[in-house]
């Protein structure tokens, strides 16, 4: 049984309250066009016009006057303080696809916070969008049409190893990790095509892949897919 807060067969874009660039959100709806914040996301997307579907979080920094202007049954206060309000609004859509705005910039804990998100939640494929960069977990295989010259990075939040074809530097073979080696500043040769054997290597591009990333990954079988990390709690829904 699905309990999740969304439930939806399109991709998802998700508003945090971090910096937003100008055209950030209609650049994510484009590819995402269900909205749903994350606490204080709610008055960035309140600002800008744009319908809610749900708000998630604490609600700890959401605006009075945002909350007068929301509906009450889109409101979904979880109150424990164990995670931050990414996770809990990550772990509570179920979607093909999450693009995530606002969550990186500004308080550098707070995109740090983000990160640690991103591999806590495998099992939600996730693309995070900021000024110049794209970044999310990179899945079991992941393919993508690239130009030769292209920046690659590659950096691993826990113990990983992969292979490789069309990068200038392959990685087969080696073992990366956070306080080992990493893989930031790499170049493509070509199309890129990546594996990997646990779900800890973010993939870092630049962000005119955006569209065509958030495509692949939507696209992704079950069989690429990473599971849930075990031992996470889930939510009871609270409104």
């Amino acid at each position: 049984m699905n309990n999740k807060i969304v439930d939806k067969l399109h991709p998802v874009t998700l508003v945090g309250g971090g910096a937003v660039g100008e055209g950030d959100l209609q650049a994510a709806l484009a590819l995402a066009p269900t909205c749903v914040a994350a606490d204080s996301g709610a008055d960035t997307a309140l600002a800008a016009g744009v319908e809610l579907t749900a708000v998630i979080g604490d609600m700890d920094s959401i605006s009075a006057a945002a909350q007068s202007r929301l509906p009450v049954d889109i409101q979904h206060k979880i109150p424990e303080q164990m995670s931050t309000d990414f996770d809990k609004a990550l772990r509570n859509i179920s979607a093909p696809l999450v693009i995530a705005v606002g969550f990186s910039g500004l308080r550098i804990d707070h995109q740090l916070a983000a990160l640690h998100t991103l591999l806590m939640r495998p099992d939600v494929p996730c693309l995070m969008l900021g000024a110049e960069d794209i970044i999310f977990v990179c899945p079991r295989r992941f393919d993508l049409p690239m130009a030769a010259g292209t920046r690659v990075s590659l950096f691993p939040m826990g113990p990983v190893m992969g292979r490789s074809t069309g990068l200038e530097w392959p990685i087969d073979g080696l073992s990366f990790a956070p306080d080992g080696m990493s893989g930031t500043s790499n170049r493509a040769t070509g199309d890129l095509h990546l594996e990997m054997d646990q779900p800890a290597m973010l993939c870092i591009l630049p962000r005119r892949f955006m569209a065509a990333v958030a495509e692949s990954l939507a696209a992704q079988p079950a069989s690429a897919r990473w599971p849930a990390r075990a031992g996470l709690h889930r939510d009871p829904l609270q409104s």
